[in-house]
C-alpha cells in the first residue's frame, strides 16, 4: 500500500474543499499513514469533534478519512477563546514520529479492542 506524502497532501488540499478546517498548524504524517491503512482494511474509530467549521480533535483520523475515501462520525464539540483556525495550506506535515514505539502497541491494541480483532491483525494492517 501506498503510503501517503507529503506532496499528496498539499495537492489533495490545493485541489479539494473540506468540511472542517484545522486548530492544529502540525500534524505527524506517519501517524496519518497507520490510520490510513488501518481504514482501508475497514477498521473503525471514534467520532472526530468539531464546532461549526473547526475540527477540535482527531485532526489525523479526519485526514486519514479523507484520503482513505472513508466516512467519519462527528460529534458537536466547543471551542475556547484560544482557538485558532489554520487553513490546511498552513498545516505542517512533519516527517518525525511522534509515538513512542510503546504508544503505538498501545492505540493498536486499543484498535483491536474497539474492533473486535486481534492484535496481529491490526498490526499486520499498519505495515
Amino acid at each position: 500500500m501506498k503510503e501517503i506524502t507529503k506532496a499528496d497532501l498539499s495537492a489533495f488540499f490545493k485541489s479539494n474543499e473540506v468540511k472542517y478546517s484545522s486548530t492544529h498548524v502540525k500534524l505527524c504524517l506517519p501517524i496519518i499513514n497507520r490510520i490510513y491503512k488501518k481504514m482501508v482494511n475497514g477498521i473503525l474509530f471514534e467520532h472526530i469533534k468539531v464546532c461549526d467549521n473547526l475540527l477540535i480533535d482527531g485532526h489525523h483520523r479526519y485526514v486519514s478519512s479523507l484520503f482513505a475515501g472513508v466516512k467519519i462520525g462527528m460529534v458537536p464539540s466547543v471551542k475556547t477563546s484560544t482557538t485558532v483556525e489554520y487553513s490546511w495550506g498552513e498545516v505542517d506535515f512533519m516527517l518525525e514520529e511522534w509515538d513512542t514505539a510503546e504508544k503505538i502497541k498501545y492505540l493498536n491494541q486499543l484498535d483491536a479492542k474497539f474492533n473486535n480483532l486481534p492484535i496481529e491483525k491490526i498490526i499486520e494492517m499498519t505495515k
